[in-house]
């Protein structure tokens, strides 16, 4: 075994990359993947057929659900949720996984919810308590309930002061460049 399960986790999945650790009373379940140097918090629930990337870090008290898609280096806050049918019933079964896709680098606040069948992009925040209802772009910051497009955010962490609406050009503190252009933000440098 080339990863850490704490001795009261139930790992199941034969899919679980090197150096990644999971916490007390996680379950994963046979069929999840789980990639490198991921960090699995105390009560996770990863169902078969959810997908998780490297260097993914997973808080306290999150259900990955089959069809959710966690790409690489995705941090996912305290209690976030995952929803995983957009017609819910009791002992009514679907027979397809929606998909939702968390995007490269995708930030998810504590106790955010995300409707299935979104894509979050790459490198977006999504704020603490948000309800996400649409797909996020690339870099977008949102918040709120139902939450709203409220900025644009470097792939470092910092706030673009940037307008929601219309085009412009910035340069991070960091260094990074962007152009917003057509209500899309892209990385120059």
């Amino acid at each position: 075994m080339n990863y850490f399960s704490h001795p009261s986790a139930l790992v199941e999945s034969e899919h679980i990359g090197p150096g990644t650790r999971i916490w007390a009373f996680a379950h994963v379940f046979k069929g999840a993947v789980i990639g490198a140097e991921c960090n699995i918090g105390d009560h996770c629930f990863i169902e078969g057929g959810g997908r998780i990337g490297d260097h993914v870090v997973v808080k306290n008290g999150v259900s990955i659900w089959s069809g959710v898609i966690l790409e690489d280096y995705v941090f996912v806050g305290p209690n976030a949720v995952f929803t995983n049918d957009q017609f819910p019933r009791a002992k009514v079964f679907h027979t397809e996984d929606i998909k939702t896709l968390i995007r490269r680098g995708a930030s998810i606040g504590a106790n955010a919810t995300i409707l299935c069948g979104i894509t979050l992009g790459s490198w977006c925040m999504i704020g603490a308590g948000s309800v996400v209802t649409h797909n996020v772009p690339d870099f977008g910051l949102v918040y709120g309930n139902p939450s709203k497009l409220q900025g644009w955010i470097c792939k470092c962490g910092i706030r673009l002061p940037l307008p929601v609406k219309g085009d412009g050009q910035i340069r991070c503190t960091c260094g990074a460049e962007y152009i917003l252009s057509a209500g899309q933000l892209r990385r120059q440098s």
